[in-house]
C-alpha cells in the first residue's frame, strides 16, 4: 500500500492529521537536514499504521515536503 503524507519540519509540536486512508499531514520537531525530518515521519508512520519501522520505505520525495511511502501490511 502507498501513503502519501506531507510533511512540515521544526515545528513546535508533533501533530498527525489523517485526511483519508493513505494521505497524511505531519509535522515534526526534526530538522529537514540530514534525514532527520524522513526517520522521524518514517517512525510516527509505522506507530500510526501499527506496523514495524521496517515494514515503512520512503519511495519519492526524499527532499520534498510531499512524501510516497510504501507500507508491507
Amino acid at each position: 500500500m502507498y501513503i502519501r503524507v506531507s510533511v512540515i519540519p521544526n515545528a513546535k509540536k508533533e501533530r498527525i492529521k489523517t485526511i483519508s486512508d493513505t494521505r497524511f499531514e505531519m509535522q515534526v520537531k526534526e530538522p529537514a537536514e540530514r534525514n532527520l525530518a524522513n526517520k522521524r515521519v518514517r517512525t510516527l508512520l509505522a506507530e500510526t499504521l501499527g506496523v514495524s519501522v521496517g515494514k515503512v520505505q520512503l519511495v519519492t520525495g526524499h527532499r520534498s515536503p510531499v512524501k510516497m511511502f510504501a507500507v508491507d501490511l
